[in-house]
């Protein structure tokens, strides 16, 4: 029996591109307050007269959180469509590489020559940079190589939010090494997770999320068929229903700082967005966008950022970043700038580097791709 066109139950993982998408906008949020810097800080800033303040409070104040979201559902991406591949040795490495190429680096290299080319104008009109100081060559050459965070600190300088990709970009060779050279067991990922916790550097909180989300890519493909998905499944959508409304019964907010609540209810959220969704080929679409998306809002709002401090600048009148019009402006051409240059040009670099670099070796092009 034909199933209806205004239902359809897909298997992709829709729940997590919608996650993506929220994630996104929750840095998006966050680095809004980016209006009221000068120099490296923010002057005056009052967060509570911000636009629409009361409906994005968790995103003004703990949007940058979305960055250890962003790392658990790539882990949970990369395990549920690489664990096994790569494992039986089905993907090789310059497979695997040539497919993180083509999907972070062009957006990323147009991006970096964006701010490159704007931050000195803005340097002249004001006598230092938008946000991010540390823009000269020291730092523009590991920014080229995605290797700019790669130390024990953050870099901040140029395009400062891929600073968490090119911490990934290490995660995803140790990704690949343990699958092809050690194990595939889950207990890799406890352990993983269990040292990671414990040390401070970017790099460990990086792998511990990856690896935790890990964990819920190997477990949802654990329960697939098993007589007891349907009461696991339950009890995982009870968890995460009961986690939030027992720290709002209870005013138990101070729990959520650091870690410790992502690294463990994050996990359960992606084994339960991560099931099976019924859903109209609309909305469907609509979430897939929504989910393509991402990468490009990550990367382009700083430097649509800076391009619009310039404006400013050039006319002499100050950047009206309490004003819910200019904010409702940014927030939409920010989007809308994503949606198109995915359309538009991430897609299409993608397909081209893949057929240069895979096709004429006579490796396939239509293997299944993590988008982040």
């Amino acid at each position: 029996m034909q199933k209806s066109s205004t239902t359809q139950t897909t298997d992709k993982l829709l729940g997590l591109e919608m996650l993506r998408f929220v994630a996104a906008f929750a840095v998006l949020i966050w680095h809004y307050q980016h209006f009221s810097y000068i120099g490296e800080k923010p002057v005056d800033l009052v967060k509570s007269q911000l636009p629409l303040y009361s409906l994005l409070r968790p995103f003004y104040e703990n949007g940058e959180y979305g960055v250890w979201v962003f790392w658990c559902i790539s882990g949970f991406i990369f395990f549920w469509k690489y664990r096994d591949a790569i494992s039986n040795r089905s993907i090789d490495g310059w497979t695997f590489f040539v497919f993180r190429l083509s999907r972070l680096y062009p957006l990323h290299f147009v991006t970096l020559m964006m701010v490159a080319l704007l931050q000195p104008i803005y340097f002249h009109l004001h006598g230092f940079f938008f946000v991010y100081q540390n823009n000269d060559i020291q730092h523009f050459l590991p920014q080229l190589l995605m290797a700019s965070d790669w130390g024990l600190v953050r870099s901040d300088s140029f395009n400062g939010p891929i600073w968490s990709i090119s911490v990934e970009v290490l995660v995803y060779a140790v990704f690949f090494t343990t699958l092809r050279f050690a194990t595939k067991s889950p207990l890799l990922n406890l352990i993983v997770i269990a040292i990671c916790v414990n040390l401070n550097a970017q790099i460990c909180s990086c792998l511990a999320f990856f690896y935790a989300g890990g964990l819920a890519a190997i477990s949802r493909q654990a329960i697939a068929r098993s007589q007891f998905r349907l009461p696991v499944e339950t009890a995982a959508w009870c968890a995460a229903a009961a986690v939030p409304v027992s720290i709002w019964m209870y005013s138990l907010q101070s729990a959520i700082d650091g870690w410790m609540f992502p690294i463990a209810y994050t996990p359960i959220l992606l084994f339960c967005l991560s099931g099976r969704m019924a859903l109209s080929l609309p909305s469907q679409r609509l979430l897939e966008a929504a989910g393509n998306m991402t990468y490009s809002s990550y990367l382009l709002h700083f430097p649509i950022q800076i391009f619009i401090a310039l404006g400013f600048a050039i006319v002499r009148h100050p950047i009206p970043f309490y004003d819910d019009v200019f904010f409702a402006a940014f927030v939409v051409a920010t989007l809308l700038a994503s949606y198109l240059t995915y359309r538009y040009f991430e897609a299409p670099a993608q397909t081209l580097i893949r057929s240069h670099l895979l096709s004429k070796k006579g490796r396939p092009l239509a293997q299944a791709q993590p988008r982040l």
